[in-house]
């Protein structure tokens, strides 16, 4: 785990953005290291706001030993990749604006994002019934590769397929926004503790064991309220 104040935090991005990004009117300080969940390989996350650019960008640096990755933008531009990430399911960046820290300090714009940003968060999209049968169909196919795998190397990679697409199945269907890769047990939990520790048990089983028994018992109990596993018929 890395501690650091967040004094320290706000001081370094407030370097950053003078030695960088003179021109920018402010930041918004996000992600592990100011939840205090970072590790040593941890990076600042930090969305820079300019009234003006030319295009937005992302930029990945080391600063004072800390690993940067930064995501400049205007208002306009933010504003059109808040609704990008929400048709992909997965707000990262409404969430590094609701959750992030202003620096130097707030003003109206900066108030008026994060306002935004927490609308978005507050309205997951609801998932439809074609969505709900993909979701059925992919997992059912994943599963038929786990209960008989060809080899080793087929389990793993086909459950390796499941794990993200069985946490986003059962966030949607509980009216939650989807998450990816180091984010997905986190979700789980705030959504259900219970199904996040059965979730993080079984895939634990089945990699370091290759036990596939928990998985699948899951698996087929969260499908089977919404239909159950689906192949048949599917065209």
């Amino acid at each position: 785990m890395r501690n650091e104040s967040i004094e320290n935090l706000i001081r370094i991005t407030n370097e950053i953005l003078q030695t960088k990004y003179p021109s920018a009117e402010f930041a918004f300080l996000a992600g592990s290291i100011i939840r205090g969940e970072g590790t040593p390989f941890s990076d600042l996350d930090i969305v820079v706001i300019f009234a003006d650019l030319p295009n937005a960008f992302r930029e990945s640096f080391y600063f004072q030993e800390f690993p940067v990755e930064t995501f400049v933008h205007t208002p306009e531009s933010l504003n059109y990749f808040f609704e990008l990430d929400a048709k992909e399911k997965v707000p990262s960046l409404a969430v590094m604006v609701s959750e992030g820290v202003v620096v130097p300090g707030g003003n109206d714009l900066s108030n008026k994002l994060k306002k935004t940003a927490n609308e978005i968060l507050a309205n997951p999209p609801k998932i439809t019934e074609k969505e709900i049968a993909s979701f059925r169909y992919q997992i059912t196919d994943l599963l038929d590769d786990i209960r008989e795998p060809r080899s080793k190397n087929t389990l793993i990679g086909a459950a390796t397929g499941l794990y993200p697409i069985l946490a986003e199945f059962y966030l949607r269907i509980n009216g939650q926004w989807s998450a990816k890769r180091k984010a997905i047990p986190k979700y789980l939990a705030k959504a259900d503790q219970n199904f996040a520790e059965r979730f993080c048990a079984g895939f634990e089983e089945l990699f370091g064991q290759g036990k596939t028994e928990r998985i699948i018992k899951l698996s087929e109990e969260t499908l089977e309220p919404h239909g159950g596993l689906l192949f048949d018929g599917v065209r």
